[in-house]
């Protein structure tokens, strides 16, 4: 019963939440809307900075790899 009864105030939370946000806090939604998306694109920008550095050095120690297995097989 108790996880039903979660999902019902959890409905009831949502569904109030909705109708706050559209109907009473419309322009303060919006105003924190846009004051998320700059920090979201330097984060996001960052990540992927970070991602395309480590996959630049994993190529790097791969192709290094590859020389020192090639040079041993010799």
């Amino acid at each position: 019963m108790g996880k039903f009864l979660a999902i019902f105030i959890g409905l009831i939370a949502m569904a109030g939440g909705v109708i706050l946000v559209l109907f009473v806090w419309t322009r303060e939604f919006c105003e924190l809307l846009f004051g998320f998306i700059p920090p979201l694109l330097f984060l996001g920008g960052l990540i992927a900075i970070i991602a395309g550095i480590s996959s630049l050095k994993d190529a790097k120690r791969a192709k290094k790899l590859e020389e020192e297995a090639g040079e041993d097989q010799e």
